[in-house]
């Protein structure tokens, strides 16, 4: 098992700043041009989010994307490994868990992970990795508790981007829910392996806070240039 890199984003995805965070990511990967899928799926597939991929990254990596509500891969496990890094797109988390369950994506994306492919993710894609975190894909802000597990305790993107995320992450952790991390927009949690490495930002005064019962602890950012 190599170097696994996860990138979790609050939020701020398509800013055009955001393109400093690409060269991060490609960097992490060791490629001039690397192999980069979308997985949409959190969106419902969403064919706007994808076209807005393709034309960020267009003519600085080999581009692909997975669709899973109109499948077209078949060998899904060969697709997922061979890319260099997979971006995880925002929406519903709920449903984008129990989506790649059923098709099996769950386990490939930990195994592509082991293998040294790049996750990197916004919103729904920040939570996803952790164990737990704090969602909106059941109308209003709550708890979901069956993250991929990949990082443990529990995440909160969009910190500072939306007024109830900052109450609602202290009142779940005060109510027992794992403590955890959260990110505003413009700003992403680098994870070496399952330690955070560090917080980066591509927008303005935007960090990453560690956040338990007593309360948050801002933790500063690196800012992408």
């Amino acid at each position: 098992m190599g170097e696994r890199h996860i990138l979790a984003a609050g939020g701020g995805w398509y800013e055009p700043e955001r393109r400093l965070l690409d060269e991060l990511v490609f960097g992490l990967t060791g490629k001039e041009r690397p192999r980069v899928c979308y997985v949409p799926t959190a969106g419902g597939d969403s064919e706007a989010y994808t076209l807005s991929f393709y034309a960020s990254l267009g003519g600085r990596a080999e581009t692909s994307h997975l669709f899973l509500f109109q499948r077209e891969v078949e060998d899904l496990r060969a697709f997922l490994l061979s890319q260099d890094a997979i971006y995880v797109g925002g929406g519903n988390t709920a449903n984008a868990l129990a989506v790649w369950r059923v098709h099996g994506v769950d386990a490939i994306l930990r195994e592509a992970w082991e293998a040294g492919v790049v996750l990197v993710g916004s919103s729904a894609g920040m939570i996803c990795w952790f164990d737990c975190g704090v969602t909106d894909s059941f109308g209003p802000l709550a708890a979901l508790h069956d993250g991929l597990g990949f990082l443990a305790g529990s995440a909160c993107p969009h910190y500072d981007g939306e007024p109830e995320r900052r109450p609602t992450y202290e009142g779940l952790i005060a109510d027992g829910s794992p403590p955890g991390l959260a990110a505003d927009d413009g700003a992403a949690l680098h994870f070496n392996g399952t330690e955070l490495e560090e917080v980066v930002s591509w927008l303005p005064g935007a960090r990453g806070y560690r956040v338990g019962p007593d309360g948050e602890i801002p933790l500063d950012a690196r800012p992408l240039d």
